[in-house]
Order: structure tokens, then C-alpha cells, then sequence
């Protein structure tokens, strides 16, 4: 009687509860199965695709080499490895993101036995948090108090009694090698950063510190549940932690919005947004995604994010705003650019925070707040380490210097002028947004 257990973005064996589930309705008895779709391989780019198979070597080690991968329609996969395998049930935790809930129910309608769906990717799964006449929320604050007062369960461990069930697979695509990648990377990742957790709400900012908890890469393939953390979260007490349990709960509302309007991808979820007037991506854009617009703290987060896959929470605000009020770009082509270029990427923290910083989200930034980036480096960046760190061009400069080179009596010449006037770009901005108000 042996249960088929489908991993999607639950690459652990660690409070996993589809996985109990599968163990339980298996006698013991499971095959583990990761489907590699191309209607999401392909969309995905290096950082993530490498990320991805690091973690499935991770999590196929764990289960004595008896991970099933397969390449191809998971319509025809699932089902076809259950018949072959005469599983009386195929075990899933839920997808709540557009693709997930239509793949799920095709791959349901052509299984011969039940699809037994247990757990989420959440610590409260999306549509579950309402006000008080039963609707969801559209505003984060309230959200996050009702999140609070919801509650959780505790984590559980892995299972003990597995007997791991192979079957042939497919070879696994040639990747980097990723040495954070895995369970067992995370969770010791996770415990050595919570020494520090104390310190996040003073510091989480400064991109030159680095001293953000870079969960998001965990979060996204499912090596840690966000549960677990909120249970080690709860055993401090500091403003750090609250700080950090408040982002969890962002990550939440962001999917929660995501699950109620799966437009909200690609389109604002403020209608009158449809009517803004945006260029078309051009050689401006194609600066902004080489880092070379010649505004130094947008540079340098544009090349982390083409050198390491990652890009600083912060930073990460100034070049959206830099994208879409500066160069007057709509937001869905950067926020397609970070989903290709992010280890990290989660359509609905992605698209929704794209959103928040367009002005056109839920709980939306007004549109009028417009961040300098000058300012913006000079306030996260004092002396400039994070710029000098990222754009080489400019190391040799001191302190807050590196942020406006162009002052300089004899500013560098391999690096280039800015591409626009921030000054000028913000008026224009106000004058595009006064004509949809």
C-alpha cells in the first residue's frame, strides 16, 4: 500500500506535514516524487534553476538516493507513476499561486486514486485570515493583527519510519554547484542567524552590514517552513524578532493577495492604474538591468543581483522606484527581469512588492513617494562600502563621495553619467500620475 509523495515547494523532511500524511496512508511505505515542468523551468533563470537542483541532490541524499525526478507534464507524470507504482493515494502540500492551482487540478482529473492535499507553504494558509464579516483584507496592519490572533500549529519533525520506495527517474540537469542549498544548509543557516535576530530591526537597511537573515531562498524552495521559524521567533523576546515575524507575515498577505486576484501577477490591483501612461523598455532599460544607469546605489544593487543572484531588501525598493519613476517603465517588465534573475523568486512577494512600490498594490506606497536614490545612499550606505563593494569602477572613491561621482573634479571616466535627471524624472512622474487620478 504504497502512497506517492509529490514535492513541490516542500524540499525537506522536517515538519512537512503532506509528508506524515504519506507516511501515514502508506504504512510506512512512500515514493517521493519532484516533477521538473517546463512550463516552470523554463521561466525560471540560472540562480534559481542551479538553487533548484542543489536542493533536490540535498533532499534526494536524505531519502537514500530514492528521490523520483522526472522531466516532463505532471498531468501525465503523477499519474502515470502511481498507476505504476498501484499507490492508493498521491500526497501534496497546496499550491495557492495561479499555475499551481490549475496544474493541481489537472493532474487530479486524470488520477485513477485521491489527491490528498495537507499543509501549505504558509504558516496560515492564503484565505484563511478575514475580518469580522468574513472577507479578506486589504490593508496589512489590520491583516497582520487578525494573522496574530489566527495563530498557527507547531512544527512537527520528519518522519522516523520511512521505507523510501525508488523507481527510475530522469537525470538531473547539469547545474553550478549551490553550497547553501538543501535542508540541512537552511535550518543551520537559519539557527546561526538568530543568534544575531536581535539586532535586525536596527540594521535590516543598511545593505553595507549585510545583515539580513536571507530566508527568502529557503522559503521559496520549502527547505524550512515558515512555522518552524515563527516557533523559534517565539522563544525571544526583542524588537528584532518582532520586527522579523512582521516580514513573515508580509510574505503571508502578499500571497494571500495573490491567491484572491491571480491577475495581480501582471496588472495592478488598482484598476485606474491601467490608464497610466508608461514607455516602452529601451536602451534606459537596458542600462537599468546591467547596472549602468550612473547612479552608483542603483548599479550596485543591479550587479549583485546579476553576480550573485540576490539583491538587498532595500536596495531592492530603490531600483523598482528607480525603474518605474525615474525611467517611467511599467513595473511588470522589472518585476519579469528579478524572476529571471532571482535566486529568491516568488511571483507573489515579487509581484505584489513591485506593486507596493508602483503605487498600484494593496496597502500600496502612495505614488508620490518617489525614493532619491542619491539620498537613499547616503542615508543606507554611509560610507559607501556597499557601492564600492558592487560597481569596481568606483572603489577608489571615499566615503559618501562614491554617491555622486559626478561632482567630482575629475570623476572616473569608465563609469557613466546618470542616464536621467532624478529631479526632473520625479516631476514628470507626479505629472503622469495627476492625469489617472
Amino acid at each position: 500500500m504504497t502512497a506517492l509523495m509529490w514535492f513541490r515547494r516542500d524540499l525537506r523532511l522536517t515538519d512537512n506535514p503532506a509528508l506524515l500524511e504519506a507516511v501515514r496512508a502508506g504504512n510506512g511505505q512512500v515514493c517521493g516524487l519532484f516533477v521538473l515542468d517546463a512550463a516552470l523551468w523554463d521561466a525560471a533563470g540560472d540562480p534559481r534553476r542551479d538553487h533548484l537542483i542543489s536542493s533536490l541532490k540535498s533532499l534526494r541524499d536524505s531519502m537514500d538516493g530514492k528521490l523520483v525526478v522526472r522531466r516532463g507534464d505532471p498531468a501525465k507524470i503523477v499519474p502515470d507513476l502511481a498507476a505504476d507504482l498501484g499507490a492508493d493515494s498521491v500526497h501534496i502540500a497546496a499550491d495557492y499561486g495561479p499555475y499551481g492551482g490549475r496544474r493541481d487540478d489537472a493532474v487530479e482529473k486524470a488520477l485513477d486514486c485521491p489527491l490528498v492535499t495537507t499543509g501549505s507553504a504558509y504558516a496560515i494558509a492564503p484565505g484563511r485570515v478575514l475580518n469580522g464579516s468574513g472577507r479578506s483584507y486589504q490593508v496589512f496592519t489590520p491583516y497582520f493583527r487578525a494573522w496574530l490572533e489566527h495563530g498557527w500549529r507547531q512544527p512537527v519533525d520528519a518522519p522516523d519510519d520511512v521505507e523510501w520506495i525508488g523507481k527510475q527517474g530522469d537525470a538531473l540537469p547539469k547545474s553550478e554547484p549551490v553550497d547553501d542549498a538543501g535542508e540541512r544548509a537552511a535550518r543551520a543557516h537559519w539557527q546561526n542567524w538568530l543568534e544575531t535576530v536581535a539586532d535586525y530591526d536596527d540594521e535590516r537597511d543598511r545593505p553595507d552590514l549585510d545583515s539580513t537573515s536571507r530566508m527568502s531562498v529557503p522559503l521559496k524552495y520549502g527547505e524550512v517552513h515558515p512555522r518552524t521559524m515563527l516557533a523559534d521567533l517565539a522563544r525571544l523576546r526583542s524588537k528584532g524578532a518582532e520586527a522579523y515575524r512582521r516580514e513573515l507575515a508580509w510574505r503571508e498577505f502578499c500571497a494571500d493577495l495573490l491567491h484572491r486576484n491571480p491577475h495581480a501577477a501582471w496588472k495592478p490591483l488598482r484598476s485606474e492604474f491601467e490608464k497610466m501612461d508608461y514607455d516602452e523598455p529601451d536602451d534606459a532599460f537596458t542600462a537599468w538591468c546591467e547596472g549602468k544607469t550612473g547612479y552608483p546605489v542603483v548599479d550596485a544593487g543591479m550587479r549583485q543581483l546579476a553576480e550573485s543572484g540576490f539583491m538587498h531588501n532595500r536596495i531592492r525598493m530603490v531600483v523598482a522606484s528607480f525603474l518605474v519613476k525615474d525611467l517611467h517603465v511599467h513595473w511588470k517588465y522589472g518585476a519579469r527581469w528579478f524572476m529571471k534573475t532571482l535566486r529568491d523568486g516568488d511571483l507573489a512577494s515579487n509581484s505584489l512588492n513591485w506593486q507596493w512600490v508602483a503605487g498600484c498594490g494593496a496597502d500600496a506606497s502612495p505614488y508620490f513617494r518617489i525614493f532619491n536614490p542619491i539620498t537613499q545612499g547616503k542615508k543606507f550606505d554611509p560610507d559607501g562600502a556597499y557601492v564600492r563593494r558592487w560597481v569596481p569602477e568606483l572603489a577608489g572613491l571615499d566615503g559618501k563621495k562614491v554617491h555622486e561621482p559626478w561632482l567630482l573634479p575629475d570623476p572616473p571616466e569608465d563609469y557613466p553619467a546618470p542616464i536621467v535627471d532624478h529631479a526632473e524624472a520625479r516631476q514628470e512622474s507626479l505629472r503622469r500620475y495627476a492625469a489617472i487620478k
